[in-house]
């Protein structure tokens, strides 16, 4: 997609990262601190029988991770990943958009209220997450090519 009315006309489902990795809300803040290293990720959609309930990101994992100024030894600071739930820690009440919406409405919800991603959902299933990575690819497969507009 480098043509700008090609971008411009683009869908959600055009840029989002399609059948996302989720955790289960019985999984631990643990689960969730391995998977977002080990898969380089900063959101993950947590489920609860099949149905989204929240988003876990790599911001909230690190504001109930205990501070290394408490002295904490490595098995109680690891104890306090190992016991708590994800359910405790994750964003619920989230924005979300379908995979026919306009980019550019995804853009506006993540602009006007400061997120890092959307749940793409196809009724109640989850099908994909995008995020402002996804929506940086778009802008430069905007910017990429800026006069190939003047050529239609």
């Amino acid at each position: 997609m480098g043509d700008v009315k090609q971008v411009m006309l683009s869908r959600v489902r055009d840029y989002m990262t399609a059948d996302p990795q989720t955790l289960d809300i019985k999984n631990t803040l643990l689960d969730a601190a391995l998977m977002l290293h080990r898969l380089e990720l900063r959101h993950i959609p947590i489920m609860e029988d099949g149905r989204l309930v929240g988003i876990l990101t790599d911001r909230d994992v690190g504001r109930v991770a205990p501070s290394i100024l408490l002295g904490l030894s490595p098995q109680e600071y690891n104890r306090v990943f190992e016991d708590t739930p994800v359910v405790k820690v994750m964003t619920r009440n989230l924005y979300r958009t379908t995979p026919e919406a306009p980019l550019a409405e995804a853009v506006h919800l993540l602009y006007n209220h400061k997120l890092g991603c959307l749940p793409v959902l196809e009724g109640e299933r989850l099908v994909g997450i995008i995020t402002v990575s996804d929506m940086l690819r778009a802008l430069r497969d905007l910017i990429a090519n800026p006069d190939s507009s003047d050529q239609a």
